[in-house]
């Protein structure tokens, strides 16, 4: 393949604003009176404030009004001051409460909250807990909630801005895969087709690369470790890379044998894995309960006779991907969440046979009004990455 879309570019200021608005009207339409986002994923979906996470608290605080607050160290205030007013790349402007190192930034926030009288307060799942317990112990258990309903309405659902950039980067990352595995030569090792792959990709335009290869038995473990094994012919090579593109990330893997024609049960295994990902790709429409898809690809895999439930599919179907490389929603067993227009996601169904092999074939899927489009082509065999146009609406 080649890659032929151009760059999407960044998100903007005005689109950030437009999120913060949403946040602020699924807020009024709760419960809530508020939600605190320490810097991570989800404040970096509303601003470009990129702060370092210490045992010192910077938090947004974002009331149902729409009125806004900071928290930081009293010290560090005109540094975020000026952050905030940047043009360019800041953030929601509001008042900053700072606190000294000899006071409790929580007992300031809960003092504020009480002011207001904001007595439902969601935090961010994957806050930190020692956030959680101050505010727990200030506010009592009653007053805190968990955010995911609240950040997987708001995050989990890509506009065609976002789309555009998680195709973009899956097309640099499939057209790096084949570029440096057609460089592959027997004897050629793990670390140095990870390390080219991560090269094509920067030299592409992705920034936070990553790669894992894998080759022979080495694969059968799923999230297996590199340590230097030269490549063989006639050996699968399992490749799973990905990076960002403008802070939205690609994530990709790709298996194939190298050097020989597939064995026929090489072929057959492989063959059952892209099975499994068209099944679960046939079914995946808004609507559907998550876990239907994941049974979708894992049925496959057990009625070819590789083994029931997790035996040889040993993980998920799947993970949303956006700014986050797993982030809302999840594709595995128990998750009855369904399918909504805009989703975007992992289809990666696998076999892992330890001391023998392992295939996992990866493609980001978005789902439409009326179906599912895979982002950047699918692989087209066993016998090289190569990927081709991909099924779907």
């Amino acid at each position: 393949m080649t890659a032929t879309q151009s760059d999407p570019g960044p998100i903007t200021r005005a689109e950030r604003d437009r999120r913060l608005a949403r946040l602020v009207a699924l807020l009024a339409a709760s419960p809530l009176d508020a939600i605190v986002l320490e810097p991570g994923a989800s404040l970096a979906y509303l601003c470009e404030i990129r702060w370092h996470l210490s045992e010192r608290l910077v938090a947004l605080v974002v009331f149902a009004d729409g009125s806004l607050l900071w928290v930081a160290p009293a010290f560090e205030e005109r540094r975020l001051a000026a952050a905030l007013a940047d043009p360019s790349s800041g953030g929601p402007t509001g008042p900053i409460l700072p606190w000294n190192e000899d006071e409790s930034p929580f007992a300031l926030l809960a003092q504020r909250f009480a002011e207001r009288g904001t007595s439902h307060v969601a935090v961010d799942p994957r806050a930190r807990a020692f956030l959680v317990q101050e505010l727990t112990a200030l506010l009592g258990p009653a007053a805190l909630h968990s955010a995911r309903p609240l950040l997987r309405a708001l995050r989990s659902r890509k506009d065609a801005h976002e789309i555009a950039l998680l195709e973009r980067a899956a097309e640099i990352t499939k057209h790096s895969i084949e570029r440096a595995t057609a460089e592959l030569a027997p004897g050629t090792t793990d670390l140095s087709l990870a390390a080219r792959v991560r090269e094509l990709q920067e030299e592409a335009g992705l920034r936070e690369t990553w790669a894992l290869a894998l080759f022979g038995d080495d694969a059968a473990d799923p999230h297996g470790e590199a340590h230097g094994k030269r490549l063989r012919a006639g050996e699968f090579v399992l490749l799973d890379t990905g990076g960002a593109l403008h802070g939205y990330q690609s994530d990709v893997t790709r298996t194939f044998v190298f050097g020989a024609p597939p064995s026929a049960e090489q072929r057959r295994a492989w063959e059952s894995v892209r099975a499994a990902q068209r099944a679960a790709f046939d079914a995946m429409r808004p609507g559907v309960p998550c876990r239907e898809i994941d049974g979708a690809a894992r049925s496959v895999i057990e009625a070819a006779g590789w083994g029931a439930g997790y035996t040889a599919f040993s993980h998920r179907l799947g993970h949303g991907i956006g700014i986050e490389g797993h982030e809302e929603p999840c594709l595995d067993g128990a998750e009855s969440d369904p399918l909504e227009p805009g989703m975007c996601f992992s289809n990666e169904p696998g076999i892992y046979l330890p001391g023998r092999f392992g295939i996992r074939i990866e493609d980001v899927v978005c789902i439409g009004e009326e179906g599912a489009r895979v982002l950047g082509g699918w692989q087209i065999g066993p016998e090289s990455a190569r990927s081709g146009p991909g099924p779907g609406k």
